[in-house]
């Protein structure tokens, strides 16, 4: 049975597991929140040391065939659009090469003309010499389709469900194939299925209630454990933030993740499940990851840009708009745009100055934790 099929009936009955869990998230106070927040540091530095390991995301392309009400990706949003070449790839790559990274995470939106058959395996090729560790944040595949990335060097896969909320995902996906909800929700035991070593889930905070989508996602980290317990799991809890198409975005109370909450869920899923990877993006404000990094988080981004050439500006002479699957040109070009970003960053250190922060947290950042030399004979 796959997790699809198996979610309502997960929190209907809850595990004592997932009992414990919803105990943990509930409303607590301040002396019961600092004991989770030692409890949980202690449980890190058990399992993980005091190491923290950095990351930075690559954006293949900007181009989408599905229509997602809260992303800058959209198909519908009039954005300026590219597809990096596999040299401008290589161009971004070696400039976070530079800068330290041996952990890159591939980055792109669904669209098969543009992001097409064998482009991903091409770029993994191109990259694989420079990077022990590359994972893939893509459009779900059939898990035969991912034993081929994994034999061309890819080893991670990132996979958010956005929503656990059925009803909710519905309305938020309205067009493309995105809007397969219980498709999604399988894509990492496809992944599984394909040989992939690490896999990342996660919800994106701020479309429905908190508590519930919290509640969810630890029932499907527990499933994963049990049916497929060879790989190694990340989580990650992601909040709304402005996207194009909605730079004016503020958050609805009814559904917001507050700081206090997201600390508090951090130090949930450390203490019921102590091994699992938690990833803090640069999504949310230097104070605050500076505050909860050394509380349960494992890996995190630094330096990100969140559109194709972002970091050199590869691929600004190609931008064009997309209307209907098909490309059109700009009318006027001044030689100032670049592509369109998925959505604002609010961390905007470098990773140098984000290292430094980690060492004066008597943290130390791990900039290569995997080589394939680990698994020769």
């Amino acid at each position: 049975m796959s997790f699809s099929a198996h979610l309502a009936s997960a929190l209907e009955r809850k595990s004592p597991l997932l009992q414990r869990f919803e105990r943990l998230i509930a409303p607590a106070s301040d002396r019961e929140l600092e004991a989770l927040a030692r409890e949980s540091q202690r449980l890190t530095r058990h399992h993980f040391g005091r190491t923290m390991r950095l990351f930075a995301p690559l954006y293949l392309s900007n181009e989408c065939v599905n229509n997602c009400s809260y992303c800058g990706f959209s198909r519908d949003n009039g954005i300026l659009r590219v597809t990096l070449t596999v040299e401008q790839v290589l161009r971004e790559a070696r400039y976070l090469h530079d800068l330290g990274f041996r952990n890159i995470l591939l980055v792109a939106g669904e669209h098969p003309k543009f992001v097409s058959e064998g482009y991903l395996q091409e770029c993994i090729d191109a990259l694989k010499g420079m990077f022990p560790t590359i994972g893939i944040e893509v459009g779900p595949m059939e898990d035969d389709q991912y034993a081929e990335i994994v034999r061309h060097g890819a080893e991670g896969l990132i996979v958010y469900q956005e929503t656990y909320q059925p009803e909710t995902y519905a309305k938020l996906h309205t067009a493309g194939p995105k809007k397969n909800f219980g498709w999604r929700l399988d894509c990492p035991e496809r992944a599984y299925a394909g040989g992939f070593r690490r896999i990342g889930i996660g919800a994106l905070f701020g479309l429905a209630e908190w508590q519930k989508e919290a509640m969810a996602l630890a029932a499907h980290l527990e499933y994963l454990y049990k049916h497929c317990w060879k790989a190694q799991f990340t989580v990650a809890f992601p909040r709304m933030r402005p996207y194009a198409g909605n730079y004016q975005y503020e958050a609805d109370e009814q559904l917001y993740l507050s700081d206090r909450a997201l600390v508090q869920l951090t130090c949930a899923f450390r203490v019921c499940f102590p091994q699992v990877g938690i990833v803090l993006s640069t999504r949310e404000s230097p104070a605050f990851r500076d505050a909860l990094a050394p509380l349960g988080v494992t890996s995190m981004s630094a330096g990100a840009r969140t559109e194709p050439g972002g970091y050199t500006g590869a691929g600004s002479e190609d931008l064009h708009l997309t209307v209907k699957g098909r490309r059109v040109e700009l009318e006027k070009v001044t030689g100032c745009e670049k592509a369109t970003e998925q959505f604002k960053i609010d961390d905007s250190r470098s990773p140098a100055e984000v290292a430094a922060m980690l060492k004066s947290k008597q943290l130390d950042p791990v900039w290569k934790d995997w080589d394939e030399a680990i698994l020769a004979h």
